[in-house]
């Protein structure tokens, strides 16, 4: 007896590979994705101005990388005793504006490098909702607790979100033809819109994401909204808040991405890659213990043995866990 739709998911024309350099950028459900892959040793950096949920900011934020943008002090604010950037998650701010400076500026150069050599690009949209300065018409991608009266919220047209990622892919393309970018809607719900203007805003983003992916060969979608919205579709594998996905629906979600948009031969590879990662978590009561000691001369032993084999496998910090 079948229980849910399937839902045939083409795989990408150049699947990800663990030799490939991957950017990751977009709202929470990014962080998903690229947390799995970072524990698979994949070479990801992901989020480089923080959770970001909007498509301008978006673009705003990878246009900043392209062009090597450097921030001061002037792009900084003052607000419940910290320096924020209207661009920036506040894990960025800080009580020194130097040092959330120095933050900014050291990512911003890592993704600037990143962005030239990234192999694939994945974006996730998150809302169609536009925050603005009421006082500047500034966008801005993180109000930080900042008073409500301080903006004016819009929800962007189609056009606008097309226009702005795919003025961004241009810049992209002129910088690193051969990036492939994988575009994804978050399924996660932003309630505080209403149920009504969520549906309205995630509609805008999947026709301006389909539209770009009929403009540009290296852009391709990842159905990551519709296997939690349509295929799941139940409450059960939601959160308590009943608008983030929980565990076993980002494993669904993973499981599918795995599928699709990484290669075989990754794949194959995989698995042994958990094995030392899953070995390295182990704590044991008594590591003193004789038992331990093979236990951790074993695993030296294979990490050393796939590390041999796949030089591209950073697994240092394992090794030395495991001889140490």
């Amino acid at each position: 007896m079948q229980f849910m739709l399937n839902l045939d998911i083409p795989s990408l024309p150049k699947p990800i590979s663990y030799t490939d350099n991957i950017l990751l950028i977009g709202s929470c459900f990014t962080e998903h994705i690229s947390d799995r892959l970072q524990q698979h040793k994949f070479k990801v950096l992901s989020n480089p101005h923080g959770i970001l949920f909007n498509p301008l900011s978006v673009a705003s934020s990878l246009d900043g990388y392209i062009d090597g943008k450097q921030y001061t002090q002037n792009d900084l604010f003052y607000l419940n005793e910290l320096w924020n950037s209207w661009d920036h998650h506040t894990r960025f701010s800080n009580i020194d504006p130097g040092a959330a400076l120095d933050t900014i500026n050291e990512s911003q150069a890592v993704a600037a490098e990143q962005i030239r050599k990234a192999d694939c690009v994945i974006i996730t949209l998150g809302s169609a909702f536009q925050y603005y300065l009421t006082e500047t018409g500034q966008p801005v991608a993180n109000n930080h607790r900042a008073p409500a009266q301080w903006f004016e919220k819009r929800l962007l047209s189609i056009e606008e979100i097309t226009t702005a990622l795919s003025n961004t892919f241009q810049k992209l393309h002129d910088v690193n033809p051969f990036a492939q970018v994988l575009l994804t809607i978050s399924p996660v719900r932003h309630i505080r819109d209403g149920v009504v203007d969520n549906n309205r805003s995630k509609a805008r983003l999947i026709e301006s994401v389909h539209t770009l992916c009929t403009q540009y060969e290296q852009a391709h979608y990842f159905p990551a909204y519709e296997l939690v919205i349509d295929i799941l579709r139940d409450y059960r594998f939601y959160d308590i808040d009943f608008v983030h996905p929980n565990f076993p629906a980002t494993t669904f979600v993973w499981e599918h991405f795995v599928k699709s948009c990484i290669a075989p031969a990754a794949q194959e590879l995989m698995p042994q890659v958990q094995e030392i990662i899953t070995a390295r978590s182990h704590r044991s009561r008594f590591p003193e213990t004789t038992a331990h000691k093979k236990f951790k001369e074993s695993y030296a032993a294979k990490t050393k043995a796939l590390m041999d084999r796949y030089p591209f496998l950073d697994l240092g910090d394992e090794l030395k866990y495991f001889i140490g």
